[in-house]
């Protein structure tokens, strides 16, 4: 069966504290080079089959039940 993955994002503006812990983390492991860590969350939805309005449809999810709008954002709904 086909899945779509919906990523969801904090917004860029907001303060990360898991990113900031786990950036944290890679400088006290000797991982200079990463400047940045930011963490979001991944959603894989199964279907029946895909079609525009499943995609649809699954964004709406997204929107309205995945993610909290005020403080994050639906990065991409992908058929994979």
């Amino acid at each position: 069966m086909p899945t779509i993955v919906v990523e969801v994002m904090p917004k860029a503006v907001l303060l990360d504290p898991q990113g900031k812990a786990v950036t944290g983390a890679l400088h006290r492991l000797g991982k200079s080079n990463i400047s940045e860590v930011r963490i979001g969350k991944r959603f894989e939805v199964t279907v029946v089959e895909v079609t525009p309005e499943v995609l649809a449809e699954v964004q709406a999810l997204a929107e309205d039940i995945f993610s909290n709008q005020v403080i994050e954002d639906v990065v991409s709904v992908t058929a994979v």
